[in-house]
């Protein structure tokens, strides 16, 4: 990763549902305490999956994080939250609306390494905003795999499903849940209804 100095930048996260996300970011996190620097982490209020005050990864590891809303002023709720940490991490930074690209800049600019993780792709496999402008203003990008849960292959797409079959094109772009609900697949094994 980038030299420890008085510089700041953006990392992204990205990936499939159970591609490791939120794991990566609590590695990132834990290897910045070990080197004595603070820590802020942030989640949206709409993903309580893990506990209301916490981030977790599906394979049981867990943060603890400050809540903010999505959609209402989130520099604000950010900036009112921290108290000089060097590290400021967003978990499920796809909740977030357009507001979210420029609170990493700020952040960035403040000399704050910024870390955000979240899906790259809806559920239709379309570009989940605001990630696409995140990947294009961060210095580093990571994009993460899973195992397509129907061939083995390579996981990019996260695959909704609503009793066991694909979701139609038109349902609603955010439905909190995780392996109940959705499935990791490859280009191949992606399915949407009605498109």
């Amino acid at each position: 990763m980038h030299a420890i100095t008085r510089s700041g930048w953006i990392e992204v996260i990205t990936g499939s549902m159970f591609s490791g996300k939120t794991e990566e970011l609590i590695r990132r996190l834990r290897r910045a305490e070990i080197a004595e620097q603070s820590v802020a982490v942030f989640k949206p209020s709409i993903d309580d999956r893990y506990g209301e005050a916490t981030i977790g990864s599906h394979d049981g590891r867990q943060w603890q994080a400050t809540i903010v809303e999505p959609e209402s002023a989130l520099r604000s709720q950010v900036e009112s939250a921290l108290n000089g940490e060097d590290v400021v991490a967003i978990d499920e930074g796809n909740f977030f609306g357009d507001e979210l690209l420029d609170l990493c800049e700020f952040l960035a600019d403040d000399g704050r390494r910024v870390i955000v993780s979240g899906l790259d792709r809806t559920y239709r496999g379309e570009p989940f905003e605001p990630m696409p402008g995140l990947l294009a203003a961060a210095e580093y990008v990571d994009k993460l795999h899973a195992i397509c849960t129907i061939c083995g292959e390579p996981a990019t797409r996260t695959q909704r499903l609503i009793e066991g079959e694909p979701a139609h094109v038109d349902e609603p772009t955010i439905v909190v849940g995780a392996d109940e609900t959705y499935e990791a697949r490859c280009r191949q094994c992606h399915a949407v209804r009605g498109d």
